[in-house]
């Protein structure tokens, strides 16, 4: 099982309608700046404590600006138990370049 998913994937699934959680694990000024639509803020620093704020039953992919916080996010997600996470290769900023060019670029 691929424990990521590609900008344009992502997209394709979204307009299917298929049933995520998008996890941004960046902090609020930057969500402030740019986010996708739909997402929930849990700062990769907050992860640990806000656990319950997820439903392990829900397809989660977190992202963050460059697709670095967000792979350790997987990765500690997966750790704890979460079975079906993902991370967005290449973060927010992909998504700006690849999908949806209103998206800023920071």
């Amino acid at each position: 099982m691929s424990f990521s998913i590609m900008p344009k994937e992502l997209k394709a699934r979204i307009d299917k309608g298929d049933r995520l959680i998008l996890l941004d694990v960046r902090e609020p000024w930057e969500n402030s700046l740019a986010k996708l639509e739909e997402s929930v803020l849990i700062p990769l620093g907050t992860l640990p404590q806000s656990l319950s704020k997820l439903d392990k039953n829900t397809e989660i992919i977190a992202y963050c600006h460059h697709g670095m916080r967000s792979a350790d996010a997987t990765g500690f997600l997966l750790q704890q138990g979460f079975t079906n996470v993902k991370n967005l290769v290449g973060g927010i900023d992909a998504w700006s370049v690849q999908v949806d060019s209103t998206v800023p670029r920071y």
